[in-house]
């Protein structure tokens, strides 16, 4: 659980975290990294948040799980026999220390994240 001081930095928010949960964050950092070595890591609406040409990722942890936010519905649908052991939301895939994402399916998503994202930032008009 977060401390009341707001996080800069995605290591402080990790390091604010029980010590379980900073192991199962950290392994998604790694994946995510893995999979988007060029995306920026930034703080954004508290929570750690990938970027390339946009959003492409984040996570969070709350006191009785995890979340990685997808951003994307389209893409989120596409894994639902990957995800069928955990709960999902909207753009979101909630997670425990004790059952946490596989890697294959955060760098399939992340991947094509990044893909999406590239089409969308081609397709928009030049100011």
């Amino acid at each position: 659980m977060s401390s009341n001081k707001a996080e800069t930095t995605v290591d402080e928010y990790i390091l604010s975290q029980p010590e379980k949960v900073q192991t199962v964050l950290q392994q998604l950092r790694q994946m995510i990294k893995s999979a988007a070595p060029m995306a920026e890591e930034v703080i954004s609406y508290k929570i750690p948040t990938y970027k390339h040409q946009g959003a492409l990722v984040h996570f969070a942890a709350f006191p009785n799980h995890c979340s990685f936010i997808v951003v994307s519905k389209n893409i989120l649908d596409r894994f639902k026999t990957e995800l069928q052991p955990y709960k999902t939301t909207g753009t979101t895939v909630h997670f425990t220390p004790d059952n946490p994402l596989p890697e294959k399916v955060v760098s399939q998503i992340v991947q094509l994240r990044l893909a999406e994202n590239a089409e969308n930032a081609k397709n928009k008009s030049p100011k």
